[in-house]
């Protein structure tokens, strides 16, 4: 038996020995991970002088403003075009080109206008009509009323035939609408070409069908933000609410552990039953009303979803689902009672760091902070790099020529020995894009850009994990608690992490950033290979996209505990995922049981907090409530507050209980190393708490008297 646990401690390491100078976490440090220190810094100087070299040739007018084929911006300020906001194309069927997915134009003119066309007109009929004047705002600046229809339509100077349209992102689409059954556009249902013929105003139509879906996201999307207009008042009241229920649950831990953990449990299998209760009184509502039992393959997706909450099967699959969740949630508590137990006493005793260490609960606001700063240097860097190029003008023409596609001076193109060899085609703005050094670098630019976001953000969450369980450890190891505690642990620790420990938290954030930006890639890949067919590959992707999902979370939870380690010894990070690695390895069954159901319980916290707010906003909101008379605005979808509302509260629980999730990480860590390191002799005592001990028929002895 005895080999047997000493080969068992070979595979996992050793246990930790006895220290009689350990009194918690180490103060005489030394700096860790230098060139990774260094490393980091001279990769931020990289990506500061990225950010002004894209600054520098970047525009982001190209994004926010269309523009004409000659690439001048349409509606921007100081042009020519300052009064002219929106972009008209004069054949907008040829943007169903599959050209339009290689060169991202559409092969036909396009010029900046005051408005969209409003009626339906043809070239032939308006020119010799009063109409001309109106018809001329569309075409190319400067037509000359000189030439026969024929050389007009030819040389691209006017479209064949104007369209109601509606702008939408400051370009104009045809205003499709359906009649009797069939989509038209305007009011006509036939359009005469440039040579006088008739034709079946379907072929516009079959062109135009992809924008008629865009103008209902678009619609979709005004009726969401009027919603929100209207209501943002109420849903910034729900997620104080919220806020407010996270922070008294985490004060109401602190004093009742046991009690709130069992009444949460309760409160949880409570609001999963009235959930399956309503939804079966809406599902015996239902029935027998018209429509009630139409399936939602035969309805598909609808823009209003408030239509799916009239089908029986919608309330049917809502009962389903909470039941199958009420069904696991009490399985798991009869099997796993006894545990509960534990975690609660691990509870307890974070409540009471957490109490002595209060500023802790603020400290996702400065996590918050910083990544918000991450995210809006990545995005505002991206955006410039994506626009730092150069307009290019190529070829364009429908029909075939072998100049098609090739570069063209837009100035000199008419006079050129392309548009001889090609009549019908025409030099149109492409997009931006360059030949230079710069311009070939840029796609590695934009990787490095991102890289750099992915490390800095993982190097702000590892901040966040040492300072957090620095100031936690301190509770810990301070045998009379609260009076061996610093005076400011959480800014010691903060302080501390910083000084001596910005190269090993940079090394893990490293190796976390190498492994999503992998990831990153193989997204990428997966959709450029959507199109093939070859199945292995797909095969292969999938494996490889579930692999690096699989790495990256077990960084993570290494470089967590290991940041623990870090915390608490000072070591570097190699060392200190070593020994948290063979620590947890010793004690996997602790880990698997105490630390999961530890989890758990807190996603049962989260789960009646957000559930609590989300009920109290549906009531509300569905004006099943009120606080006073007509509170509830009103609203186009009551679920867009709802749903807001809803994800507000769980992020806001998330912040609060992020913290006690990694006290808790940090006692567990720090409980099993005085269980390795002590045995209650009078030399070597436990730092635990009393009710630990109790838990686990552990004690102190006490001294002898001589």
């Amino acid at each position: 038996m005895g080999g047997d646990r000493q080969d068992y401690y070979g595979k996992h390491g050793t246990p930790q020995k006895y220290d009689p100078t350990f009194k918690g976490p180490i103060y005489n440090r030394g700096c860790t991970d230098v060139i990774c220190c260094v490393l980091l810094l001279l990769a931020i100087v990289g990506y500061v002088a990225v950010g002004i070299i894209a600054w520098t040739h970047g525009d982001p007018r190209k994004v926010i403003y269309p523009t004409d084929s000659r690439g001048e911006f349409c509606g921007q300020k100081g042009t020519k075009n300052a009064n002219k906001p929106f972009l008209f194309y004069f054949n907008i069927v040829k943007c169903a080109s599959p050209l339009v997915l290689l060169e991202f134009q559409c092969p036909t003119p396009q010029i900046c206008v005051e408005k969209c066309p409003d009626r339906y007109l043809t070239f032939l009929s308006a020119r010799n009509s009063r109409d001309f004047e109106y018809y001329k705002q569309f075409c190319v600046p400067g037509f000359q009323n000189n030439k026969g229809v024929a050389e007009v339509l030819r040389d691209g100077d006017c479209p064949a035939v104007l369209t109601p349209s509606k702008p939408l992102a400051r370009r104009c689409f045809p205003a499709i609408h359906a009649h009797k059954g069939v989509l038209m556009v305007g009011n006509e249902t036939t359009y005469e070409d440039g040579h006088g013929s008739r034709k079946n105003i379907t072929e516009l139509v079959e062109g135009a069908k992809k924008a008629n879906v865009v103008l209902e996201a678009r619609q979709l999307a005004m009726r969401i933000f009027e919603d929100y207009t209207v209501s943002w008042y109420w849903i910034v009241i729900g997620l104080v609410i919220a806020m407010v229920l996270s922070l008294l649950f985490i004060i109401l831990l602190r004093f009742l552990a046991g009690i709130m953990v069992w009444v949460m449990i309760v409160m949880v299998i409570l609001v999963l039953g009235y959930g399956i209760f309503h939804c079966y009184m809406e599902y015996a509502r239902l029935r027998g009303e018209a429509g009630s039992d139409v399936s939602l393959v035969d309805l598909g997706f609808q823009t209003d979803l408030r239509v799916y909450l009239h089908l029986r099967q919608t309330w049917m699959a809502f009962m389903i689902i909470l039941s199958i969740l009420e069904v696991v949630i009490i399985l798991l508590l009869i099997f796993l009672r006894k545990r509960i137990l534990i975690a609660i006493a691990l509870i307890k005793e974070a409540s009471r760091a957490v109490g002595y260490v209060m500023c802790s609960l603020l400290y996702p606001l400065v996590t918050f902070f910083l990544l918000c700063l991450c995210i809006a240097y990545w995005a505002s860097t991206a955006v410039f790099l994506s626009t730092s190029n150069e307009a290019v003008y190529k070829i364009l023409d429908d029909a075939t020529c072998s100049l098609a596609g090739k570069t063209c001076n837009p100035e000199t193109f008419p006079s050129s020995n392309e548009s001889r060899l090609c009549p019908n085609a025409h030099c149109q703005f492409a997009f931006y894009g360059g030949e230079s050094g710069y311009h070939r670098a840029l796609l590695g630019l934009q990787i490095f850009n991102a890289f750099m976001f992915f490390w800095l953000a993982n190097f702000v969450l590892a901040l966040g994990q040492v300072t957090l369980a620095g100031a936690f450890a301190s509770y810990y190891w301070a045998m009379r608690k609260p009076d061996d505690l610093p005076a400011f642990p959480l800014f010691s620790a903060f302080g501390g992490a910083l000084r001596y420990h910005t190269g090993s938290l940079a090394f893990g954030a490293l190796i976390l950033a190498i492994v999503q930006i992998i990831r990153v890639m193989l997204e990428y890949l997966d959709q450029r290979l959507k199109a093939a067919e070859n199945k292995f590959a797909k095969f292969l992707m999938t494996c490889l996209k579930c692999c690096f999902w699989c790495l990256e979370k077990f960084i993570k939870f290494l470089n967590r505990n290991a940041y623990i380690m870090i915390a608490i010894y000072g070591t570097n990070f190699c060392t200190s995922a070593r020994n948290a690695f063979f620590l947890l390895m010793r004690n996997i069954i602790r880990v698997a049981v105490l630390d999961k159901v530890t989890d758990f319980l807190f996603l049962l916290g989260k789960l009646l907090i957000v559930g609590s707010v989300g009920i109290l906003a549906f009531f509300f909101f569905t004006h099943r409530i009120r606080i006073v008379q007509d509170t509830a605005p009103p609203l186009n979808y009551y679920w867009v507050p709802i749903l807001t509302v809803i994800v507000g509260s769980y992020l806001i629980a998330h912040g609060f209980f992020s913290v006690y999730g990694m006290c808790v990480d940090t006692l567990f860590l720090c409980f099993l190393e005085d269980l390795e390191r002590n045995d209650g002799s009078a030399e070597r005592p436990y730092f635990m708490s009393s009710a630990l001990k109790k838990l686990l028929n552990k004690t102190n002895k006490k001294v002898a008297e001589s």
